[in-house]
């Protein structure tokens, strides 16, 4: 018999690794590399953190620097502010982006705005993390997707991973930021799973995810898989689609979308936020601003239907952005 050792598992496979325990990891890392880094928010202590994020991570840095709040966001986000004026990088951890409502004073009026009220003498190196998005049957007051209002605001910086990659490495250029950052991370994606690519991760430019000839289609967040599934039934019918990850809300990357749609002359923007004052009008106004004369169709727009988040599943999905209706858009803008 050989008495040669088994083959260790490849690395690939031991690299396999959930969204949520890359958002994990993503801050375990940055408590390890700066003292000052500390997270706070509901339940992110013995609990794990609502979305099990947190597990593990007040055994392994203690109630210092992983603290329990008190349920009143207005609060634990002022003292976050509080505490980035006094030196600190604190990650602060909002349940869901409805509840940051309860917060939106503290965000807009303090964490936006000191910087310029103060002369440039005061900033505040905050990151606000908080889950958005719909699909997981949690009704109006927990599933809207409200990313783009905070993408409205000047003094902040607003970002969405969509992947694993962005999931692990968009955290400590955060918090390496002198300014505010609000990141969205899409609660249909914290079970989703797969193998880490090697690379930096920036905080400044969109992302191309596939590279086509015949249409845009622009998507973020919780919608960027969605739009992938769309270009690949597209491509099967002989259309190749460019996918753009905004990932940036808050600057645009205008270049990569007008690089991109001067090229393919057509544009789909796939939205979760509601079609009215989205942000899916303010990448389309954009379009049309820097790229008219390139459009050989319309700008289309697949966005949330203008209701609250139903509770029932076949509502819910039917309110949703959905693939199919992604394709469909994206074979009316070919047909025309």
């Amino acid at each position: 018999m050989s008495t040669r050792t088994a083959r260790p598992a490849r690395r690939e496979d031991q690299a396999a690794i959930t969204y949520r325990e890359a958002v994990r990891e993503s801050i375990r890392e940055a408590m390890h590399r700066d003292e000052r880094v500390f997270l706070m928010g509901e339940d992110v202590g013995a609990y794990g953190g609502c979305f099990a994020v947190s597990l593990g991570l007040l055994e392994e840095f203690g109630p210092e620097r992983i603290r329990d709040t008190p349920l009143s966001e207005s609060a634990f986000v002022g003292a976050g502010i509080g505490a980035a004026l006094g030196g600190m990088r604190p990650i602060v951890e909002i349940m869901t982006v409805n509840f940051s409502l309860l917060a939106l004073d503290q965000i807009l009026n303090n964490a936006a705005t000191l910087l310029h009220m103060s002369g440039g003498q005061l900033n505040i190196p905050l990151v606000i993390r908080m889950t958005t998005g719909a699909g997981r049957q949690l009704a109006a007051q927990h599933s809207h997707s409200l990313e783009g209002w905070y993408a409205h605001i000047p003094g902040l910086r607003i970002l969405a991973p969509a992947t694993l990659e962005d999931a692990r490495g968009m955290l400590w250029p955060a918090l390496e930021d002198p300014d505010p950052v609000l990141i969205f991370e899409h609660g249909s994606l914290y079970n989703t799973s797969g193998v880490l690519r090697p690379g930096p991760v920036g905080i400044t430019r969109s992302a191309l995810r596939r590279s086509g000839r015949d249409i845009t289609l622009i998507a973020y967040g919780g919608t960027l898989h969605k739009a992938m599934k769309a270009a690949e039934e597209l491509a099967s019918g002989g259309v190749e689609a460019d996918v753009i990850d905004l990932r940036v809300l808050r600057p645009l990357d205008d270049s990569l979308i007008v690089e991109s749609v001067t090229r393919t002359h057509r544009a789909v923007i796939v939205d979760e936020g509601w079609r009215s004052g989205s942000l899916s009008a303010e990448v389309s106004a954009r379009i049309v601003e820097h790229a008219f004369y390139e459009l050989d169709a319309p700008v289309e727009r697949v966005c949330t239907a203008e209701v609250p988040i139903p509770y029932a599943r076949h509502l819910e999905e039917a309110a949703l952005p959905q693939v199919p209706a992604i394709v469909a858009a994206a074979r009316r803008v070919i047909a025309s």
